[in-house]
């Protein structure tokens, strides 16, 4: 038998001190970043238990193996709250993978190699905003990868959503209900795109005339026919304290019109349980949320590899669990061996039904690997629970310029009270056409200003 040299005692002892003395930077025998430097491995930084399942676990799991009902209480301190429920009273599964060791494959390539390159030139002006040194935007990757603060974990989180340049997902949404029927079928289309902090498209890192501006985002139903042409468009500043300007175009009255923005807790559509303010765990500016603490940290799993299925002309994914078996995407894990857990509040949105949201993010790249929100009694209300890949499988891959496409591949947005589901996939195309397209200029034309929206609405 070998003996190891760290034990669970020590990195369970070692999380806590961490988390009571209040320091965020990761890692346990080394800081974490100073690993992944030397050669994109995080490993170094931490004892072998905490560097597989087959360790975690003392052999009792390995990748191949199925998380089900008959052994989730082995991985429950592994999950958050709604997703453990899921597996144990809904017959949702989870497939183990391998864990991935080089980060370079947890994130576009770009974006990461702009995290190490601008490690250390960042902080936060006079109205917290992040800026360069200079007091300048941006200039591109996470400006915080060695986070010391739940500020600084939800401020890199909130410059970039999708880690890319300019991003259009072709996503097609099933809304369930509680009995598991499929109620409503979308197809749709997001795009974003970055004016500054860009490390792909030129001009860069900004784009001249725009600087104010954090990000354009829009999202647009192309089916079925009763919400065709419906779109909405979010122009963010680069100011966080400050809402985005909010604009739709509704067919009905073929007109653009400004609405509220600070509705953010509400569905677009009918059926649907995802809002504006989940989009990536932090679909607000920074600032309309507060009181950021960091609660917990540990291991995980989390979907980080294995989720494109490239086997599926438009990569769509296969379903099961639930009363009718198709509540959950088949979903791939992998253990994470630290996991930040951050609590924010909700202090600029005096309506919103929730009270608080806990974000986990893998400590590696900052990514969140899952998201609850909590109603104002402090119970689990909603999850919003994304998937992600390297689009590369079997041979195949989907490429974003020299490297394989990087991006989520499917989401479940639960709400535990009702039992309603929403289901999210990316995949190839939609009805009209509508292709995934990553780091293309041309979206901003086409998706991205109401003339845009208005075009889409008239098509």
């Amino acid at each position: 038998m070998r003996l190891l040299r760290y034990g669970r005692d020590y990195s369970r002892r070692a999380f806590l001190q961490k988390l009571s003395a209040g320091a965020a930077s990761a890692g346990l025998l080394m800081p974490l970043w100073d690993a992944i430097a030397q050669n994109g491995d995080a490993a170094r930084a931490y004892p072998e238990e905490l560097r597989s399942i087959e360790a975690y676990s003392k052999g009792r799991l390995k990748p191949g193996d199925e998380i089900t009902a008959a052994n989730v209480e082995s991985v429950k301190a592994l999950l958050e709250p709604i997703k453990y429920a899921q597996v144990a009273t809904m017959g949702r599964r989870l497939r183990l993978v391998s864990g991935t060791t080089d980060v370079m494959r947890l994130s576009p390539w770009e974006y990461l190699e702009a995290t190490l390159r601008n490690r250390g030139r960042a902080r936060f002006d006079a109205r917290g905003n992040v800026v360069t040194q200079d007091g300048k935007p941006w200039i591109g990757g996470n400006p915080f990868p060695d986070a010391k603060t739940a500020v600084e974990l939800f401020a890199g989180l909130t410059l970039s959503w999708g880690r890319h340049d300019a991003s259009f997902y072709a996503i097609k949404e099933y809304d369930l209900s509680t009995e598991g029927d499929v109620l409503f079928q979308y197809d749709a289309g997001w795009a974003e795109l970055s004016p500054v902090a860009r490390v792909r498209l030129e001009p860069r890192p900004y784009w001249p005339g725009h600087e104010d501006k954090l990000r354009y985002q829009s999202i647009f139903f192309a089916a079925p026919d009763s919400v065709r042409g419906t779109s909405f468009l979010n122009v963010w500043a680069y100011d966080q304290s400050t809402f985005p300007d909010l604009y739709g175009y509704l067919p009905a009255f073929k007109r653009i019109r400004q609405f509220p923005t600070d509705q953010r807790f509400e569905p677009l559509i009918p059926g649907s349980t995802l809002y504006l303010s989940d989009a990536w765990a932090a679909g607000d500016p920074l600032y309309t949320w507060g009181n950021y603490r960091i609660v917990g940290r540990g291991p995980a799993l989390a979907a980080l590899s294995g989720n494109w299925n490239a086997a599926h002309p438009n990569w769509e994914h296969g379903v099961h669990g639930g009363p009718k078996g198709k509540t959950f995407w088949d979903t791939a894990v992998e253990f994470v061996p630290e996991a930040i857990v951050v609590d924010a509040e909700p202090v600029k949105f005096p309506r919103a039904p929730i009270s608080k949201k806990r974000v986990w993010f893998d400590a590696r790249t900052m990514l969140p690997i899952a998201m609850v929100s909590y109603d104002r009694r402090g119970e689990p209300y909603r999850s919003f629970d994304g998937a992600y890949s390297l689009y590369e499988s079997g041979g195949k891959s989907f490429m974003d310029g020299a490297h394989p496409y990087w991006s989520w591949t499917h989401v479940h947005a639960f709400d535990i009270q009702t039992g309603r589901m929403t289901r999210l996939e990316q995949v190839r195309s939609i009805t009209g056409g509508h292709a995934t397209r990553v780091n293309d200029a041309g979206l901003y034309d086409r998706y991205l200003t109401n003339t845009a929206l208005i075009h889409l609405g008239s098509g």
